[in-house]
């Protein structure tokens, strides 16, 4: 098993890299305890053009500001004033291209996962879903813009060279008119008949 290294997420196809995450593990060491799953379900976000995407509809803010770094870098955001997402920039600096985790199967502390979600939930009530991933992953704003490569950060994103049977590519999950024609792009990927994958499994936007 070793780091993915920035290499891998300076690369100019953010759809492409939301297809190739999903198999790879993200582990935490978060509070001394130790947390990883397999990363189940991608969505990817292009900065250039995406209606749906944070950088393309807000620019660069406070808010946003990881999304500009170099490939490699969480951007941690807070969705309905509630859930904390974890995104994978990609793409060279200024780019503003990021991968959103939504799914994982768990692989170490899954007691400490179900212990941080207040009930032994099972599969994809446990952690299918992006605010699920980061609570059972102790993930915070405080580990906003940090080194997903680095031996040494609380957030790691590792491959141990499995490979995913087949992916399903289907639209992204919670798109809104605003989006337009940008909302059923297939760049939602998951791992076909993974039961951690979050639901609903396939949707479709009546106005595109």
């Amino acid at each position: 098993m070793h780091h993915l290294p920035h290499s891998f997420f300076i690369h100019d196809d953010v759809v492409s890299i939301a297809r190739l995450l999903v198999g790879k593990i993200i582990w935490t060491s978060i509070d001394g305890q130790i947390t990883s799953g397999r990363i189940v379900e991608t969505e990817a976000y292009r900065g250039r053009d995406d209606k749906g995407c944070h950088s393309f509809i807000h620019g660069k803010t406070t808010k946003t500001k990881a999304m500009f770094d170099r490939g490699g870098v969480s951007y941690v955001y807070i969705c309905y004033g509630i859930h904390k997402m974890i995104n994978i920039v990609t793409n060279q600096k200024e780019q503003a291209d990021a991968v959103l985790i939504r799914a994982i199967q768990p692989l170490e502390g899954e007691s400490i996962m179900e212990r941080r979600r207040g009930k032994a939930f099972k599969k994809y009530h446990l952690s299918g879903g992006p605010g699920k991933v980061c609570q059972c992953l102790g993930i915070t704003m405080a580990h906003n813009n940090i080194d997903l490569s680095s031996s040494n950060s609380p957030v790691q994103i590792l491959d141990d060279h499995h490979t995913p049977v087949e992916l399903i590519a289907t639209p992204r999950v919670g798109m809104s008119r605003r989006v337009g024609d940008y909302s059923n792009k297939p760049w939602r990927f998951y791992e076909k008949d993974n039961a951690f994958v979050s639901r609903p499994l396939t949707v479709h936007y009546p106005w595109d």
